[in-house]
């Protein structure tokens, strides 16, 4: 028997095809990953880099609950055109805390990798409350009801437990009072714990403190709060005017 025939053979048995083909998908998958679990420099390491905080992660799980990222990518690809309109490249460490990460490709608006400290917290609260009365052009809807939706977060220290099984570092510590910090970040009071916990970058520049009442409602602790806590994060934990570009060369 030619080698055609054994070819005819395997094209007419669609088990036989579909068996073969499960192997050679199966050993191709291993010859890429396996490697991958050996490799120390999968991720660098960058200095800056941290776990969201439990407002944060919060306003994040409302980022995704919302279907935020079918619009709005986080992935700055190694493009002149994208580097010059949204900043430094992503680095794979940006998003190694992130369950599931937030790139795409997919921009009906624009990227927000580093959209961290842009604008103020009251030009968020009108942009998600009425997108047209800041962006003529936009094609976003409005999220009104944000600013009137007390943020639920009872169980955000259960969050970071599920979180801590998929290898981020958060703390027993950091466990036991997440909504102790949550009410702290979100109020910009008692945060000494807070700051002991998951560092002085939280507060940012003295003239970006991330501490504080988010959505201009002292009041209550909204899911505005958390989500415009979320948004002026993003991209600015990496001190990119002291980044060493030569150790992460093999993201490029």
């Amino acid at each position: 028997m030619g080698i055609m025939d054994k070819h005819d053979k395997v094209e007419r048995s669609a088990t036989l095809l579909l068996i073969l083909s499960f192997i050679v998908v199966t050993v191709g998958g291993l010859v890429e990953i396996i490697p991958l679990f050996w490799l120390d420099n999968t991720i660098e390491k960058v200095k800056g880099m941290r776990p969201y905080t439990p407002l944060e992660l919060a306003g994040r799980n409302i980022y995704v609950r919302e279907g935020c990222y079918l619009c709005h990518s986080q992935m700055i690809r190694p493009f002149r055109d994208e580097v010059e309109r949204y900043g430094h490249y992503s680095l794979a460490a940006e998003s190694m805390y992130d369950h599931g990460f937030q790139w795409g490709s997919k921009r009906t608006g624009p990227d927000l990798a580093r959209v961290g400290g842009r604008y103020s917290d009251k030009w968020h609260r009108q942009h998600l409350i009425d997108p047209r009365s800041v962006v003529p052009e936009s094609v976003m809807p409005g999220y009104p009801f944000l600013a009137k939706t007390e943020l639920k977060f009872d169980d955000i220290s259960d969050h970071l437990k599920a979180l801590r099984m998929l290898g981020v570092p958060y703390t027993d510590e950091m466990i036991q009072n997440a909504k102790a910090d949550l009410v702290a970040q979100a109020t910009g009071e008692e945060t000494d714990g807070l700051i002991k916990r998951y560092g002085k970058e939280v507060f940012g520049s003295a003239t970006e403190v991330k501490a504080r009442d988010f959505d201009g409602n002292p009041k209550k602790i909204t899911e505005m709060d958390a989500l415009i806590a979320y948004l002026q994060m993003l991209g600015t934990l990496v001190d990119f005017k002291t980044f060493d570009e030569s150790n992460v060369e093999n993201l490029r």
